[in-house]
């Protein structure tokens, strides 16, 4: 065993080149160690993980980690490999001989970090394998998908508390860059845990190089020279970030008549192309993107000198995220939102998209059931045309089919064509009180961010208020 083994500055310093820890990383990783269980609250790109894998390397049992980002395992564990700790994640992505390798591995006692998602557990052989192996942590990343008040619940995060008593109650540590005081109680709460057990840390949004600024326009000509000055002016890597594709490229068709170069990202694009257009922004230094807010997981560029909202977002939880990725080499960088009111229209509709009522999960759900293979052969204009008749505008069967693929009602849920059901509807999907109140729960999260946008007072103390952070120091 390595003599740095019992000291987490060692490890630090020996395995990720660091010499000292930053914000309360120290503290946290304490207080692990002390076999306490902890909730972290901090923005995207401060070093949370870090306060799993220094304990996780400290220790000669396994750590599990639960994350919803498949597209990130990878990288994350191909980082932990190339600084030699032994690491792997489990996920769809891999064949099943890899798979099975993985498994046998884990079964005698391989690795010291596991990634996985939550529906991993579904599955009993996987389930059996992690039954006979000590766990000395789990840590839940993405920790506000627990919460069904929170901005991206999942289902199998609800299954948190049973898959804690599986891997024997492990020491726990949730860790999210957005948790209101509400989704941070549902969050102690789902992990079976009493308050008095947890410790909150806030990594806090004391970062006083970021420029928070809100500009009320009326136009999209308004917006464009906005958009226009501000590349301009804050020479740099920036983002801006649309709510719809139809309005990204009607502003990339008029900064392509400028004469300015930028790339575009959508969910519209293929998965090469998104590809590409992420690497070249990592990679050049001077690179303005236009986006929607598919942009953003793997974004860790530390000189992004602007984050434009052309459009305003649906939340406060979405609207802190993405001005996080602005500024973290800690040079000057400004986050501006340029407001329009009639834009209110366009997040109203999202967020009915986002909440169909119970007849229409039934009605998804008995097509579905009856006309899975017509589906399958015809794909989703067809469907749509069955549901709405003309509006081909209405992405309600977008949102219940991404939320049956989250319930495990049906698999194949990116890919129509070959969609299957696998289960009947669950009670929360057929309740329309509770489908009532959490379309409720999103107009509210809407209408908070209006008052944002009204506040005339420090916006970053509105901020920390509004995410419970205690240390109210304007920043």
């Amino acid at each position: 065993m390595l003599t740095i083994q019992n000291n987490p500055k060692k490890i630090l310093e020996h395995y990720f080149g660091y010499s000292s820890f930053v914000w309360q990383q120290e503290n946290i990783i304490e207080h692990v160690l002390a076999k306490k269980h902890a909730i972290v609250v901090a923005p995207t790109g401060i070093g949370k993980s870090l306060c799993y894998q220094v304990p996780a390397i400290m220790s000669d049992d396994l750590t599990v980690v639960i994350s919803p980002l498949i597209s990130l395992m990878k990288d994350q564990v191909d980082s932990l490999l190339s600084r030699g700790i032994e690491a792997t994640y489990i996920n769809s992505t891999l064949s099943r001989n890899i798979r099975e390798s993985r498994y046998s591995e884990l079964e005698q006692g391989g690795y010291r970090i596991l990634y996985v998602t939550p529906e991993r557990f579904r599955k009993s052989d996987f389930a059996h394998i992690l039954s006979g192996r000590r766990i000395n942590l789990l840590a839940v990343d993405e920790a506000h998908c627990i919460s069904e008040w929170g901005h991206d619940f999942r289902p199998d995060y609800t299954r948190l508390g049973e898959i804690r008593r599986l891997l024997g109650n492990p020491i726990t540590i949730a860790l999210t860059a957005t948790a209101t005081p509400a989704v941070q109680k549902d969050i102690v709460y789902q992990l079976g845990l009493k308050p008095e057990e947890v410790e909150i840390f806030h990594g806090g949004i004391d970062r006083p190089n970021l420029d928070l600024q809100i500009e009320e326009v009326f136009s999209d000509d308004e917006k464009l020279e906005h958009i226009l000055y501000i590349a301009d002016t804050y020479k740099g890597s920036g983002i801006v970030y649309f709510t719809l594709i139809k309005t990204l490229e009607a502003f990339s068709g008029m900064l392509i008549r400028r004469g300015v170069s930028h790339l575009c990202y959508h969910g519209n694009l293929e998965a090469a192309q998104r590809s590409s257009v992420q690497e070249q922004f990592m990679q050049k230094n001077d690179t303005l993107v236009l986006a929607t807010n598919a942009f953003g997981m793997g974004i860790d560029k530390k000189d992004i000198r602007f984050v434009i909202h052309a459009d305003i977002p649906g939340s406060m939880e979405s609207y802190y995220q993405e001005i996080g990725r602005a500024g973290r080499d800690g040079k000057d960088s400004l986050c501006a939102l340029l407001y329009n009111e009639s834009d209110l229209l366009t997040q109203m509709e999202f967020i009915r998209w986002n909440n169909p009522d119970a007849e229409y999960y039934q009605r998804v759900y008995c097509f579905l059931s009856e006309d899975i293979e017509k589906i399958s052969a015809l794909g989703i204009d067809w469907f749509k045309k069955k549901l709405h008749a003309k509006n081909r505008q209405d992405y309600r069967l977008e949102t219940v089919l991404k939320m049956l693929d989250r319930y495990g009602v049906i698999e194949g849920a990116d890919d129509i064509y070959k969609a299957k059901v696998l289960s009947s509807l669950p009670p929360q999907l057929l309740d329309q009180s509770y489908l009532e109140k959490k379309h409720r729960n999103d107009l509210q999260k809407l209408y908070k961010l209006v008052q944002y946008v009204k506040h005339a007072g420090n916006r970053k103390l509105f901020i920390k208020e509004y995410f419970g952070i205690q240390d109210l120091n304007p920043g």
